[in-house]
């Protein structure tokens, strides 16, 4: 496997880095997870719902000439106040923690200059888009601190809510724990004939986890299970203020490693209307919404049922304990406002599994870490590590495949990201997927001893891009591999 050194260059592998874990260059992908030490701050943590959550703004173009919107971001250092009265030192796009907010429209060019102001090297790459190779964000295609790069998105694809973040190898799990991802919504005529919320009704929510030290700092740690701090766009276990009316959340799982499952206090189901790659053909009451890291829902809550002063709490009963991870958000019914949307029952059309293209060949893919207490574990893809001149797969545009997608590990779960490409599941265990994955998606959860069977058509590009467990501690561990599109 690539090391880090070899990834950030000789000079500044050396250099002293403010934001690094303690021991410098090492606590990178090099070093083994570790346990690490009990949550203890100086500064007192905010109790549950005592912050009002934000509403991540949304970039303007810089111009927007002959069908194409151009965009200047900046990657940079700032701080953010997420507990009260502690400065947090964060990295970011324009200074905003969480990120902005990119809105894009299917088929018109976007073109996104990201000036890299800080002293290591990024990537930038954009989840769940078909983009050219040279504008996907591959781990190796960095840009050095100093210099620009120019991202060019042509849009060719059906709306979808997106997101992006750093992908730099062995950097982008810290890059990303410490703030650098944004959000990406892409609408086309078909998402913009629906009467679904809009506009301020319409809301982007990243949900993550975090760990702070004695100085209320961002602690990292590779495989560090300890982040049991809940954050909902970068304020710990906040309360968002919403009219007795629909709104549409857009709920992104931003966390490295922990799997969120998110219901309601009073029992009302969520109403899943989207998943990674855009609108569900039909809506879906869940009781429960499992969301693993990089995974997308967009979600309808109608608070009209509740009378003002109703305070509604977003749970999470996924792994951890209750009392530190179980609540991530409290809407709170404080006003009347007119509505009207609505939610159709059928959203749009795709087509059935049986008619999907026919499949080419048939590959299986393998996931495994260590888990024999070595100490340093490796995250592997069929046996073998990331190495960034290696072509794990080969495939021919314009084909069709299956994927069977296998988890090896007995304790570890996964999951599974494929750039370039929506992708639709077939079977989770041998079964058809549960109404919630039947649409595009581009990740998807693997639990241990589980397969998910993909098809997968590679109708955009030409070039090479990666695969990975999108549980980022563990592509920055090698969990990782390339394919190549001829």
């Amino acid at each position: 496997m690539i090391s880090r050194r070899r990834v950030l260059g000789g000079t500044l592998a050396a250099a002293a880095v403010p934001f690094l874990a303690p021991g410098g260059a090492r606590a990178h992908a090099a070093e083994p997870p570790r346990r690490a030490a009990p949550h203890r701050t100086r500064a007192a943590a905010p109790g549950a719902f005592a912050l009002a959550m934000p509403v991540p703004p949304v970039l303007r173009p810089t111009s927007s000439t002959g069908g194409v919107d151009y965009y200047e971001v900046t990657v940079r250092r700032a701080t953010a106040e997420i507990l009260p009265g502690i400065a947090t030192r964060v990295l970011t796009y324009d200074g905003h923690f969480p990120g902005p907010v990119i809105r894009a429209r299917s088929g018109r060019r976007l073109l996104v200059r990201h000036h890299n102001d800080l002293d290591r090297p990024v990537a930038v790459h954009l989840h769940g888009a078909s983009a050219p190779p040279e504008c996907d964000g591959n781990p190796m295609d960095v840009f050095a601190p100093g210099t620009s790069r120019t991202y060019v998105y042509p849009n060719r694809q059906p709306h979808a809510s997106l997101w992006f973040h750093d992908h730099a190898h062995h950097l982008e799990a810290e890059h990303v724990y410490r703030g650098l991802s944004g959000t990406y919504l892409l609408t086309d005529e078909v998402e913009e004939r629906l009467p679904l919320p809009r506009g301020r009704y319409d809301v982007p929510v990243t949900i993550r986890d975090a760990r702070f030290d004695e100085q209320g700092q961002l602690a990292y740690a590779l495989g560090d299970r300890n982040r049991t701090t809940i954050l909902a766009n970068g304020k710990v276990t906040p309360y968002f203020e919403v009219a007795a009316r629909k709104y549409r959340f857009r709920l992104l799982n931003g966390a490295n490693l922990r799997t969120f499952s998110l219901s309601l206090s009073d029992g009302t189901p969520l109403l899943q209307v989207a998943s990674d790659g855009g609108l569900l053909e039909r809506p879906v009451a869940l009781p429960v919404l499992t969301l693993s890291p990089g995974e997308r829902a967009d979600v309808v809550i109608d608070f009209s049922r509740h009378p003002i002063g109703t305070r509604l709490v977003l749970g999470n009963t996924g792994p951890g304990l209750p009392e530190q991870t179980g609540q991530v958000l409290r809407f709170d019914v404080t006003h009347t406002a007119d509505d009207p949307s609505s939610v159709p029952r059928v959203l749009r059309t795709l087509p059935p599994v049986t008619a999907l293209p026919t499949p080419t060949v048939t590959r299986d893919i393998v996931l495994a870490m260590d888990e024999d207490g070595r100490p340093e574990p490796r995250g592997l893809i069929n046996g073998r590590t990331y190495e960034p001149g290696r072509i794990d797969t080969t495939v021919g545009f314009g084909t069709s495949e299956i994927w069977n997608v296998t988890n090896a590990n007995t304790r570890a779960p996964h999951n599974f990201h494929l750039h370039l490409v929506q992708f639709r599941v077939l079977e989770r265990g041998g079964r058809p997927p549960a109404p919630a994955e039947a649409g595009l998606k581009d990740t998807v959860r693997v639990m241990p001893g589980e397969t998910v069977r993909l098809h997968i058509t590679f109708d955009g590009y030409r070039g090479d891009y990666v695969y990975h467990c999108h549980m980022l501690d563990h592509s920055a561990m090698g969990m990782m591999a390339n394919f190549r599109v001829r």
